[in-house]
């Protein structure tokens, strides 16, 4: 090992001991009137010297109320507001109509597998055929949105799925269309989407400010559910006057717009100057990411408790839609079927409206397991209903309860992820996402063949909100938000002959009073977190036997390339947490760092 000792320089490092940078404290009560609306800008203030105890009550319930309905307003006005920059509302409408053709697609593969095939497994896995590719490709998607142009990237995914839909085009003219096939190029879409999702996941962020993310993302749902209404109807007129083929004409037409309109999108590209991260690599630091953060694990488990039994409703709606008998005139056929899928659409979009309210009326646990709840009686009612009037109204409820969740959950992941690694952390969630739909479509399809159709909804509504109780009760959120906003507080390390290849070791030596020993072994364990979340390969805790007050950090980096990239991902939250080790620290000295590097020769 070569020993490569760095004094401590006078900016601040990365894994040296600078002093603490705190940010002015605010003043005891700054902005506390005006949050509650008191004394704002604007207001007047009636003297109180003339009023009865009777008067000043009501004065102060009419403010509440006033306050009341002007939050209202803001929030109801708050939902559109992302649609005003110009960028963000050009994506709106290409996400809703690559939503569309995923909608129209789904359907249309669905119906055609009805006519190939009477087997209930086969008819669901359609639905796991078009989700699986982003539980298997999504990492590997959201890696490359983070290492690309994301702009490039997501016009390759559009022509990708133009490609696909014309080969079912042909498939179904030719006649050789089976159900096999018919899985294969459904799983081929699916890549498109796999692509597609994480890299338009990631760039949100980019066009909004932080306080519209949430309404953004809500945006993105009345997109995506719009297009639920409108793909299923398009799809199904064009499947009822010229057949599945056009279906998928429609979709290579409108995916190949959509491409030519990003390709005049001028989004301007940041090279790395240390280069692209190699793929494996940017795939692991990603996944200990993830695995190091207790926001994610909390997101991840609520996710796929949610969607392994909401996705029942969908995988088995075909024939739900059989079994029906409603104002189509087939008995509960294609019309039927476009009907309730639609009818969850509307719903959903209508539950978007009142997003705003729900998340300040209840907290994200709660809003999350009230939709857990309510998914589940929704999905009971569906499997009960006698005929469509019934069953469109609870569809319109499973939609309401599927966009309050999912926007739920979304936004949380959204928060817990900085901008380096969002594409993959985004992609990790939607892999999720998705790994709970299809293994729930397999699940509930086996089990509607072994018993029937109607006992495998009832099923998957009692363990629904089962298994959410379960996991809010064994993995718990703290609900803490860290200040995951870029930091230049800390410096790269800067050497005259830096090493070309072979992995990285710093130390850091601590002097620490023993009686406090144990507070800096558990603040420690945040900074194992830190450090593996920016990329490390390893790190240890090491405690002189010599002489007690000694502790040494070490970190070990994969080559000194990436021991640079760990400075371009610390966060606001990394810094805070470096000062709070500091404060730690006897002596007048800062903590005394190392870097070593692997002989290669």
């Amino acid at each position: 090992m070569a020993d490569d000792h760095l004094s401590p320089p006078l900016a601040p490092q990365a894994d040296d001991a600078a002093g603490p940078s705190h940010p002015p404290p605010a003043a005891p009560g700054a902005g506390a009137a005006e949050e509650a609306g008191i004394g704002a800008p604007g207001t007047l203030l009636e003297d109180p010297s003339g009023m009865t105890p009777g008067d000043v009550a009501g004065a102060a319930q009419a403010a509440a109320e006033s306050h009341k309905s002007q939050q209202a307003q803001k929030a109801a006005s708050a939902v559109w507001a992302p649609l005003s920059t110009p960028t963000f509302r050009m994506l709106w409408l290409i996400w809703m109509a690559a939503n569309t053709c995923m909608w129209m697609n789904d359907v249309a593969a669905a119906w055609l597998m009805t006519s190939l095939t009477t087997s209930p497994v086969l008819v669901a896995l359609v639905q796991s055929a078009s989700t699986l590719p982003v539980f298997l490709l999504g990492l590997p998607s959201g890696a490359l949105a983070d290492i690309l142009d994301r702009r490039r990237y997501f016009i390759v995914t559009q022509f990708w799925v133009a490609a696909v839909a014309l080969v079912l085009c042909l498939a179904v003219l030719s006649g050789r269309m089976t159900a096999h096939i018919l899985l294969a190029l459904t799983f081929a879409n699916g890549i498109g989407l796999a692509m597609r999702w994480p890299v338009f996941s990631a760039l949100i962020p980019e066009l909004v400010p932080k306080h519209h993310l949430p309404s953004a993302m809500a945006l993105n749902a009345v997109a995506m559910n719009a297009s639920r209404i409108i793909g299923p109807l398009v799809a199904g007129a064009l499947i009822a006057s010229l057949g599945s083929a056009w279906v998928f004409v429609l979709n290579a037409a409108l995916s190949i717009v959509s491409g030519f309109v990003l390709i005049r999108w001028k989004r301007k590209h940041h090279e790395n100057p240390l280069g692209r991260e190699r793929l494996p690599s940017a795939m692991r630091v990603g996944l200990q990411f993830v695995k190091e953060s207790p926001r994610m694990h909390a997101v991840l488990a609520r996710t796929v408790a949610f969607f392994l039994q909401s996705t029942a409703v969908m995988a088995l709606l075909p024939l739900t839609a059989q079994r029906l008998h409603g104002p189509a005139a087939d008995g509960g056929g294609a019309n039927t079927f476009t009907l309730l899928l639609a009818s969850m659409g509307a719903g959903a979009i209508v539950g978007a409206l009142f997003l705003p309210r729900l998340r300040q009326a209840f907290a994200k646990e709660r809003l999350v397991l009230l939709g857990a709840a309510v998914q589940g009686l929704a999905t009971l009612i569906v499997a009960l209903a006698p005929n469509v009037y019934v069953a469109v109204p609870a569809m319109m409820l499973a939609g309401m309860a599927l966009i309050s969740t999912a926007n739920t959950l979304g936004v949380s992941a959204q928060m817990a992820l900085p901008n380096w690694v969002r594409a993959r952390g985004m992609s990790i969630y939607q892999m999720s996402i998705m790994g709970g739909t299809a293994a729930g479509a397999a699940l509930w399809g086996q089990v509607a063949s072994l018993l029937s159709v109607q006992a495998s909804l009832m099923l998957a509504a009692a363990c629904g909100l089962l298994s959410m109780l379960a996991v809010q009760r064994l993995i718990r959120d703290r609900q803490i938000e860290e200040d995951l906003s870029p930091s230049k507080a800390i410096k790269r390390p800067v050497v005259d002959v830096p090493p070309e290849a072979g992995r990285v070791v710093v130390t850091i030596e601590y002097h620490i009073d023993p009686a406090r020993a144990a507070e800096f072994r558990a603040l420690m364990q945040e900074s194992r977190r830190s450090r593996m979340r920016q990329g490390a390969l390893s790190w240890h805790l090491l405690h002189s036997m010599s002489h007690p007050e000694r502790y040494v950090e070490q970190i070990t980096d994969e080559s000194w390339t990436e021991h640079l990239r760990r400075f371009d991902r610390v966060t606001a939250a990394d810094v805070a947490l470096r000062d709070r080790k500091l404060a730690f620290h006897q002596g007048k000295e800062p903590p005394l760092v190392q870097r070593y590097f692997a002989d290669t020769q």
